[in-house]
């Protein structure tokens, strides 16, 4: 197998070799020539990640925790100034990826042939190795199951003032929801509509999920800037009235933290919560392809991934499950999460500001 620097080759990197030829031997020893590198991530478990690896190979990583939108302006300026100090990029922003970073040869994507059969086709181009759930989350201290089984009753009196969410103009992910939701999952909106009130959705909003969210928007939800505050209101010991909230899965370590009394809202019709995909993506402008390449076929293995699925997050390799002490048990309800689907991601990314917009206009403090 020839291993080479990388070249612009467009959204998705060849494959250096077939399954059967690929020889990992040969990626490790030319990866051990190469400089140190960098990996680039939003969760702090990356710098563990990259000691394991580091360890297990014999050379030099670094993780550094690096906010989505921080690693999105960090790696056009290094790529413009021709001096890249991220050689791997673990990046939770795909419609940024797929507008800004890989037509421009900034970032490419590369699959190890030998674990791509592992990887459903849906998240090879480009590579995404795992996928991160915000899910709706009760108080099992005040309650003994959900007290919403469908999220039209969010919008309901009962509820004005009582749900918790991050603020949808802070986080892009947020909006693409909206608009992965608007796209997608229009039927399913609308028949949980007519499951809870027996009668069909007549809205004059342009789809079941912009009647949704606007509904949901004007019964006056609590916005943070992060999950913290949300997963406190909903899951902090002693309450009377606490509220219902959307937080990452991660959270649930509060329970064993802080003792918190966070429950899954498994039952919730259409869905108990949604995902979006971290993607793995190398530098083009790597000194280390060889190193960033073997830290890629790394994390797609169970011990690569692992700090992170300990937190929730839901590798894509088909051959690894979450380990049985994962906090939230989201593992049994997988079926009952929406799917982020990145063959609309361009669009995603274009309508940002225009559900921002839809946000701001139908929100009621």
């Amino acid at each position: 197998m020839t291993l080479t620097r990388l070249a612009p080759l467009g959204l998705l990197l060849a494959s250096t070799a077939s399954a059967q030829s690929f020889d990992l031997d040969a990626l490790v020893a030319a990866a051990k020539t190469e400089p140190p590198i960098t990996i680039y991530d939003s969760t702090g478990k990356i710098v563990d990640m990259a000691e394991a690896f580091s360890a297990k190979y014999g050379l030099k990583a670094t993780g550094q925790k690096v906010s989505a939108n921080s690693q999105l302006e960090m790696l056009i300026r290094e790529a413009q100034a021709g001096n890249v100090q991220g050689d791997v990029a673990l990046l939770t922003d795909t419609p940024a990826a797929l507008a800004q970073l890989l037509p421009t040869d900034i970032l490419q994507s590369w699959v190890p042939p030998d674990l791509e059969a592992d990887i459903p086709e849906a998240y090879r181009s480009p590579l995404a190795i795992s996928t991160n759930a915000n899910v709706w989350v009760y108080n099992t201290e005040k309650y003994s199951e959900c007290p919403v089984s469908n999220i039209w009753q969010l919008t309901e009196a009962d509820w004005r003032g009582k749900v918790a969410l991050i603020d949808p103009l802070t986080k892009g992910s947020y909006t693409d929801w909206f608009n992965q939701m608007a796209t997608h999952g229009n039927d399913k909106i609308a028949a949980a509509y007519q499951t809870l009130y027996g009668k069909p959705l007549e809205t004059d909003q342009a789809s079941a999920a912009a009647a949704w969210l606007a509904a949901l928007a004007a019964n006056a939800p609590l916005m943070s800037d992060g999950d913290d505050r949300i997963s406190e209101a909903v899951g902090a010991a002693g309450q009377a009235d606490p509220f219902i909230g959307l937080v990452s899965s991660a959270k649930f370590r509060d329970n064993a933290d802080k003792g918190y009394k966070l429950g899954l809202c498994s039952g919730l019709n259409p869905w108990m919560g949604w995902t979006y995909t971290k993607l793995g993506l190398i530098a083009t402008g790597t000194d280390s392809p060889n190193a960033a390449r073997l830290f890629i076929h790394y994390v797609l293995t169970e011990e690569g991934i692992l700090p992170q699925m300990l937190d929730g997050k839901i590798p894509t390799s088909s051959k690894i499950t979450l380990p049985a002490d994962e906090p939230s048990g989201i593992s049994a309800h997988l079926d009952k999460l929406f799917a982020y689907d990145a063959s609309t991601g361009l669009d995603d990314w274009e309508t940002r500001q225009d559900w921002q917009d839809f946000w701001q206009l139908n929100h009621s403090r």
